[in-house]
């Protein structure tokens, strides 16, 4: 099953406001497992950059002024989503503006029953507790130390952990590499943290030491002895 994980930064609060989408970033998962596969871009919103947008995720007018409009990137985000369910944090947002752009433009709106939003599965797992990005990296020690601002493709990234969590636990190490060659604006490998602590052992020293004296009954030419020495 594929899924696709996906942040959005704005100009602001609301599109119904004139605010606009200024980053799109997504992530593939195939059957909950990140492939490497990403989409990022940058948007040009056409307008001013509001002061506490900008303390927010650090995108200024002038670093976006010449970037694709959203008109531009259209067609390459909406391939690279394809017919997926969509992982979102906060769905009803960022689905929002996402779809006053493709209204802009004269396209079909995303249907919100596309949409898994981890916010409401938060709310429904730890009612009455602190349920944003930040809270939820604490809650399941997911490492956000690089997350000084927010930002679509890192957020993303840290969203498809949380929401591995939430779905009932992380499997570290099983990652599939995808090929260079994917679609949108950028593809990269995505590196999944090793498990920082070791597993403790699992056999007492009883049957470590029933499993020794089988194994020297087998004598020397035993496969795994082979290949060990």
């Amino acid at each position: 099953m594929r899924e696709i994980v996906l942040d959005t930064e704005t100009t602001g609060i609301s599109p119904q406001d004139g605010h606009r989408l200024v980053e799109i970033g997504c992530l593939e998962l195939f059957n909950h497992v990140a492939t490497g596969k990403v989409y990022h871009t940058y948007i040009d919103p056409e307008r001013d950059m509001p002061e506490g947008a900008f303390r927010v995720h650090g995108l200024s007018e002038e670093f976006l002024r010449g970037k694709p409009k959203f008109a531009d990137v259209a067609d390459e985000f909406l391939e690279f989503i394809g017919g997926d369910p969509l992982v979102i944090h906060n769905a009803s947002f960022d689905m929002g503006f996402i779809n006053a752009e493709l209204k802009k433009i004269g396209r079909t709106p995303l249907p919100m029953s596309r949409a898994i939003d981890t916010l409401d599965m938060a709310r429904r797992k730890f009612p009455g507790s602190q349920n944003n990005l930040d809270a939820l990296c604490r809650r399941f020690n997911v490492d956000n130390s690089g997350r000084t601002r927010h930002g679509a493709l890192l957020d993303s990234e840290l969203l498809a952990e949380v929401y591995l969590e939430l779905m009932g636990g992380r499997q570290p190490g099983l990652v599939l590499q995808a090929d260079a060659g994917g679609t949108g604006a950028g593809t990269r490998r995505v590196a999944r943290e090793s498990r920082p602590v070791a597993l403790a052992p699992r056999l007492s020293d009883e049957e470590r030491a029933a499993h020794d004296a089988f194994v020297a009954t087998l004598g020397e030419d035993a496969l795994w002895l082979a290949v060990k020495g």
